[in-house]
């Protein structure tokens, strides 16, 4: 009694199992590898190589300042007199030696000019590893906004070969029914044609673009599509602007450490002194006595003069780039909330302009079913329509830019807090 309940039920579950996997329905969907969200992409800045490159040229910059401040090496000197000689100086049994400690004497603030220019040089490149985490930021955010433009534009370009397909359709019935010309129906297919081509364009470009941002992300494989939508992502309102912008800041600590290369080198001219303490022994009485001693150089012949020159030249260049990198900081920021602002009214445009493209392109293949508008009428309502939604998606990276141009003066991540 047993065995026949289990057989049918066997068989029923074998019939369904077979009948799932044969099924299209609950095929198992293929894996698509999507992108890390933006702030995920923000948050793992510091592991990039150029974020990573930045923070070793500060460790190093740090470390020269560290060693800036070592005093130099005392050297030990061992001298034997009264060797070798005639007479009773014959050998060494009458020899006079002296055991002495030398010790460089770093006078005239040779050293505080040191230590202060590589206590500069390391400000500086703590500045400019901040500006590197922002640019690799704006490089991050663009990369991040193309792709996605890419995968839409494929998608703009896959709606539009569907329209094209389904308005070739509609002629084919009109020529079939001899309300239009065999040329219309050419037309359509030509039609066709080219947008079939412009998908396969679009889908070569979605998929570089994927290539870059799993690239630039450091992901192990091509990502296949966009998570997070940053196009649609409204930036915020611009900051006040009282701060100098980090690349002035750069500037400004670059001369500041020209300056002090200057006191370097103006310094370097001054003599160097040395002194000495020693014993001395005496081998024919066998008594010792201490020898004092200092030496100093005379700049008579090397007074510095050509690194004093070149450490002034290297002062006036950080001066011009200082003024030049005010100036272009003036204009960038007018520039970057100017276009920010057009951008905005851009975008609302340009999606004014897709609900009524829509609405025309709507209303003309009613009226060409209908027989009351032409083929013409009708293809040039679809290009209207595909134009309007690409001029949507170019508005949407100009505004990118335009957040992307702001934030890397104003020191932050684009679509993000300030430092």
């Amino acid at each position: 009694m047993l065995t026949q309940l289990v057989r049918p039920l066997l068989a029923v579950g074998l019939l369904v199992t077979a009948l799932l996997f044969a099924s299209p329905s609950v095929a198992v969907e293929p894996v698509v590898d999507t992108a890390p969200t933006y702030e995920d992409l923000i948050a793992r800045l510091d592991a990039l190589p150029s974020s990573l490159e930045a923070v070793a040229r500060y460790d190093a910059a740090v470390a020269r300042a560290d060693q800036a401040r070592a005093l130099p090496n005392p050297s030990i000197a061992y001298d034997m007199e009264n060797v070798y000689g005639t007479g009773p100086y014959n050998g060494i049994g009458n020899a006079e030696t002296t055991l002495s400690i030398n010790q460089p004497l770093e006078l005239f603030g040779q050293r505080s000019a040191r230590v202060q220019a590589a206590r500069s040089d390391a400000d500086a490149a703590g500045l400019r590893r901040e500006q590197v985490r922002w640019q690799v930021a704006a490089q991050v955010a663009l990369v991040y906004a193309e792709a996605e433009a890419a995968a839409r534009r494929h998608e703009l370009a896959a709606e539009a070969l569907s329209l094209a397909e389904q308005d070739a359709r509609g002629v084919a019935a009109m020529v079939e029914q001899g309300r239009e010309a065999t040329l219309r129906d050419i037309q359509a297919q030509s039609e066709v044609a080219s947008a079939r081509a412009a998908v396969d364009e679009a889908s070569a470009l979605r998929d570089a673009a994927f290539a870059r941002l799993s690239a630039i992300a450091l992901l192990d494989r091509p990502v296949q599509a966009i998570g997070a939508s940053l196009l649609d992502r409204a930036p915020g309102t611009p900051q006040a602007g009282d701060a100098d912008p980090l690349a002035v800041q750069v500037a400004q600590a670059e001369l500041v450490t020209a300056g002090r290369l200057v006191t370097v080198e103006r310094r370097r001219a001054r003599p160097d002194v040395n002194a000495s303490l020693g014993m001395r022994r005496y081998r024919d009485t066998d008594d010792e006595a201490f020898t004092v001693g200092i030496e100093l150089t005379v700049p008579l012949f090397d007074r510095n003069r050509g690194g004093i020159r070149a450490a002034y030249a290297e002062e006036r260049a950080a001066e011009a780039r200082l003024i030049a990198q005010q100036q272009e900081a003036r204009a960038g920021r007018f520039a970057a909330v100017a276009a920010l602002a057009a951008s905005g009214s851009r975008t609302r445009a340009a999606d004014n302009g897709v609900a009524a493209a829509e609405e025309a392109y709507r209303l003309s293949r009613i009226g060409f079913e209908a027989g009351r508008i032409s083929q013409l009428e009708l293809r040039s309502t679809r290009a209207a329509l595909i134009a309007s939604r690409n001029a949507a998606v170019d508005a949407r990276i100009a505004r990118v830019r335009a957040e992307i141009d702001l934030a890397r003066l104003e020191g932050r991540a684009p679509f993000g807090d300030s430092r």
